[in-house]
């Protein structure tokens, strides 16, 4: 463990949140006997604040990590790693607006994960999208290495910024299975017929407006599980559709072993994501063997390669949703092939080792 390395841009460990803490999770599981790891973590999110998990440092921050605090978050994180450590794996563009700064102080190495169109989600105002855009643009420019987790990103970043990246996916392989209990029938009693499954932020480049849209019109069970209560947008919804008694838009899980039964035994999954890369979310459905129905972008194209059904209005959702319902071949064969995908390129072991590769390169190119 002779090099050091800090993961900045999370909520923090133990993963309870979202995309960003399973991928510094299981970059700590497999990698942490390689390098001395240090996860900064959001003292906000974490009442008690172990001081490691596993073997990496656990450095806690009197910010939250996400919204407008991220900016400060990620800076004071990158300003207080740099000195310690010889490589800084940053986590989103959101603070990279230093890295021209940065880049005076030290010759450490930076690499930083651009996370999708982030700039161009619908919750940002216009100022917010221009600083996004600029500190997205300030990243590629000042960082040592970029990494992408989609080819489409990937394409984006070369045509944009004439600089290649690093494309590394994300896993998928520590979502599990998990048999239903007479607990989960007597809590969800949803649960004893077919039903329709989707978790995600509530955010509307997630096209939840248009997944409910086209439930709400017939009798197609649908269970949401999002963060309903954190944007004008998430409450109308739960406002205007909560009488709908086959609908169930469900709180925020975060345990894992909670939110397996729900989604391990859906009928169908249901993707609705728009702005981002390889979502982890879509990632995990496939490997769950779950037949995809996914917002028809090139991301999800990209990540699915083709294979997945697509939609991109309320009426091509409802009749793609109605014919895998009625056909259990056909939800077989499509559940099938997402796996097949998701176990040929979306397993941690495999990310991890393009990371740990992605790393030595740097470390090899500092010493000649």
């Amino acid at each position: 463990m002779g090099f050091k390395i800090a993961v900045i841009g999370t909520v923090g460990l133990p993963a309870q949140y979202g995309g960003w803490e399973t991928l510094s999770e299981q970059l700590v599981t497999y990698l942490d006997r390689e390098y001395g790891i240090s996860v900064y973590c959001s003292a906000r999110s974490y009442p008690t604040r172990p001081a490691k998990y596993r073997n990496a440092d656990l450095i806690y921050l009197p910010l939250k990590a996400n919204g407008v605090q991220s900016i400060p978050y990620d800076i004071v994180s990158m300003l207080h790693a740099y000195r310690k450590n010889d490589i800084l794996v940053v986590l989103g563009v959101s603070g990279c607006i230093a890295l021209p700064f940065l880049k005076l102080l030290t010759k450490k190495k930076i690499v930083v994960n651009i996370d999708g169109y982030e700039w161009k989600r619908a919750k940002w105002s216009m100022l917010a999208k221009k600083f996004l855009k600029f500190s997205e643009a300030m990243a590629v420019k000042y960082a040592d290495a970029i990494v992408t987790d989609n080819k489409v990103l990937q394409d984006y970043v070369r045509d944009e910024y004439s600089r290649e990246s690093t494309l590394i996916a994300y896993g998928g392989d520590q979502a599990a299975t998990s048999a239903l209990r007479e607990a989960d029938f007597e809590h969800y009693p949803f649960l004893r017929k077919p039903y329709a499954f989707s978790v995600c932020r509530i955010e509307p480049e997630n096209n939840i407006h248009i997944i409910l849209e086209a439930f709400s019109t017939g009798s197609l069970p649908l269970v949401i599980v999002g963060n309903w209560k954190q944007s004008e947008y998430g409450v109308a919804l739960q406002d205007k559709y909560a009488s709908v008694g086959h609908l169930h838009l469900l709180d925020p899980i975060y345990k894992s072993e909670e939110l397996s039964p729900l989604r391990s035994n859906a009928t169908v999954y249901i993707h609705g994501h728009s702005a981002g890369g390889t979502n982890p979310s879509l990632v995990e459905a496939m490997w769950l063997s779950l037949p995809v129905i996914a917002f028809d972008v090139s991301f999800n194209r990209a990540s699915t390669e083709d294979g997945a059904q697509f939609f991109s209005s309320s009426q091509a959702l409802v009749d793609c949703a109605s014919r895998l319902f009625a056909n259990e071949t056909e939800r077989a064969e499509l559940g099938g092939k997402m796996h097949e995908i998701a176990v040929r390129r979306y397993r941690w072991e495999g990310v991890s080792s393009q990371y740990d590769k992605l790393f030595k390169t740097l470390l090899s190119s500092e010493r000649t």
